[in-house]
């Protein structure tokens, strides 16, 4: 809403990891990974892609970083790929980035600041990823998610200690951003101003281009207009498409694979899940108290409520072996699923407190023979081989260009079919070859083609990770350039009509507006005009349609916007089709006070937009503070290690 007083506030949002989730930085690994090696006292020096007040951020520290924030994006995007994130400009926002945290901490700790274990302990404990469905801290869904993220806990202890430093800096400043409410009532009721407005067309077609151009003037007027029919650069691509299809027969499964496959496999084995009830309590004689009362005779269900358990406390529902021991202990799980039916058991001590579990019931599912999923396995193991084999296969040939095998070399030793584009434009487009759509397979080649230039080394692209690539080379550019007036000519005769008719328009919309402006009433200046125009309209609307997000804002309704009362302005149609005349006739102020929701909300988004460039400039005076040292080439070594190109390709 706001954006319509002040567009582009903020280029990016500042330090993003300090306003997400300790959730999103742990299982996403957004901030994770980054500054953690941070602590090499030092200069610039082999490996180092910066420095920060002479603490090392090291190649391995941004590549695991870059490597992290990427599988994050890929799960709203599966189709992204590690080359088209770093020619988006990835690395370079990763690198500011880490170095914005290094920058912090280490002010942070120059100036007294700390963490204490027992705060970063909170912290860990608090993250749903790591709780049980009690909502308490789970080990072995604190261990699995480690093991997932390829973390330390060590690593993630300094990751939390460092977001939690830049918490006691950043936050502070975010958050001392005051807005007074005078200052808010006065944007809010401009939001709710109302204004009217008369609006009037004068359409090209309306008054017509006059004569028919000559020769001369058609190219003259090709001549001044050569832009508007410059065709973009074209290429004429050669691709040639590999993927799993070409490393089919290789990829198939045998015998002895699929064997394999189904006794690793436990879910092909015979299945035992129990329904379970448990109480968990932290004293070891209410634990035995509860247990006697069972074994007496009492109900478990019964037992559970007297000592404060409701049912849906207690259920657990059906649990394998492996799902129970997550969420208990390894002991407390052999005992329970050693129990016979009906049984209880307890209690026993886990690192949650004493288990007192009751067996519901116990249901066995039989083995599922080999036959009936020999199928299914040979599936995944295919799946599995082809995309190691075509992954293999994209190395081979990323090899033989550096090696200095040229495109039809390849080609031919690969025995791949070879493609040839008419000319193209980066979108896609064929202006010279009427008919031409770019197939699916060339779409995602296009931005790599166009990196390349006629005679350079060819390059592998991704069509699909894992299933699809495509061996490309560009064999010829064509320069921008507008086509010959032979093969234009109607449409520049078309367009200096049009271009006509608009000035012919534009002429009599002038003088509208000027007797407008000197004080004949709208209608009466659009009466006088000596051609037939469409009747005038008249329109309403507030600040706040048109700043409401997605709303589709017409030049004359903005130009209702910019007008002082009692005044007219021409407002072009697109593509000459005419003018509008808009005159500002009328303005009701707002009045935000009847709105209480809208002047907080107000309040709201101004105290964020505030707080934000609090932080953004106390970033800045932090980082002026220390000496930053960057190494452009480390850096590019990297760029070009994480796109799988040479360096003379990923110059270009």
């Amino acid at each position: 809403m706001l954006s319509f007083f002040r567009r582009g506030i903020m280029a990016k949002v500042m330090l993003a990891v300090l306003f997400l989730s300790l959730v999103a930085i742990v299982i996403t690994g957004f901030g994770t990974g980054g500054a953690g090696g941070l602590g090499e006292l030092g200069g610039l020096r082999a490996g180092s892609i910066a420095s920060v007040g002479g603490e090392r951020l090291t190649s391995d520290e941004v590549k695991q970083a870059t490597q992290r924030q990427l599988d994050r994006l890929r799960q709203e995007n599966p189709e992204l790929d590690m080359t088209s994130f770093i020619r988006r400009g990835a690395l370079q926002e990763v690198v500011d980035q880490l170095i914005d945290v290094a920058a912090t901490v280490l002010f942070a700790r120059q100036h007294g600041l700390g963490v204490s274990k027992a705060m970063v302990d909170r912290e860990i404990a608090g993250i749903p990823g790591f709780q049980d469905v009690t909502g308490k801290f789970d080990a072995a869904a604190f261990r699995a998610a480690l093991e997932r993220e390829r973390m330390t806990e060590a690593d993630l202890r300094k990751d939390i200690e460092q977001t939690l430093l830049q918490r006691q800096l950043v936050l502070p400043a975010a958050g001392s951003a005051h807005v007074p409410g005078g200052l808010a009532f006065q944007y809010a009721s401009l939001l709710l101003e109302s204004r009217t407005a008369i609006v009037g067309s004068v359409p090209s077609a309306a008054l017509g281009a006059g004569g028919e151009p000559n020769e001369a003037e058609i190219a003259s007027f090709y001549q001044q207009s050569r832009p508007r029919y410059t065709i973009p650069e074209r290429r004429v691509i050669r691709y040639a498409v590999f993927g799993t299809a070409n490393v089919a027969a290789q990829s198939q499964a045998s015998e002895a694979e699929i064997a394999a496959a189904y006794k690793q496999n436990p879910a092909y084995a015979a299945r035992e899940t129990r329904t379970l009830s448990q109480v968990v309590l932290q004293d070891q004689k209410a634990a035995q108290a509860l247990a006697q009362k069972v074994a007496a005779g009492t109900p478990f269900a019964a037992a559970a409520a007297q000592a404060g358990y409701s049912a849906a406390d207690i259920a657990l529902g059906a649990q394998t072996r492996e799902q129970f021991t997550a969420k208990s202990s390894a002991a407390v799980a052999a005992a329970a699923f050693g129990a016979a039916n009906g049984g209880t058991i307890g209690p026993v001590r886990s690192p949650f407190g004493w288990h007192v579990v009751h067996v519901d019931n116990i249901a066995v599912s039989a083995a599922k023979p080999l036959a009936a999923v020999r199928g299914e396995i040979a599936a995944q193991i295919q799946q599995r081989k082809a995309q190691e084999a075509v992954n293999d296969l994209a190395s081979r040939i990323e090899n033989a260009i550096q090696d200095g095998a040229s495109f039809d070399e390849i080609a031919r030793s690969e025995k791949l079919a070879v493609v040839e584009t008419a000319p193209v434009t980066q979108t896609g487009a064929s202006p010279d070859t009427p008919g031409w759509q770019p197939s699916a397979d060339l779409r995602p080649l296009l931005e790599g083609a166009f990196a390349l230039e006629p005679g350079q080394d060819p390059g592998v692209e991704t069509i699909q990770e894992n299933q699809r690539y495509a061996l490309v080379a560009v064999s010829r550019a064509i320069p921008a350039a507008p086509p010959p007036l032979a093969q234009i000519r109607e449409r520049v005769r078309a367009d200096l009509l049009l271009k006509r008719a608009s000035e012919r328009a534009r002429a009599v919309a002038t003088a509208i507006v000027a007797k407008i402006n000197a004080g004949t009433p709208p209608a009466q200046a659009f009466a006088q005009a000596q051609v037939k125009l469409p009747p005038v309209q008249t329109v309403t609307a507030t600040r706040r349609d048109i700043a409401r997000e997605g709303a589709q804002v017409t030049p004359a309704a903005a130009m209702m916007f910019n007008l002082p009362r009692g005044k007219a302005r021409l407002v072009p149609q697109p593509q000459g089709q005419g003018w509008t005349i808009v005159y500002l006739d009328k303005v009701v102020r707002g009045d935000a006070s009847k709105e209480p929701p809208l002047l907080q909300a107000v309040r709201g988004q101004f105290a964020q937009i505030i707080g934000d460039e609090y932080a953004q400039q106390f970033m800045t005076a932090i980082r002026s503070g220390l000496k930053v040292k960057r190494n452009d080439e480390a850096l590019r070594k990297l760029r070009n290690e994480l796109l799988g190109t040479s360096g003379d390709q990923a110059g270009q």
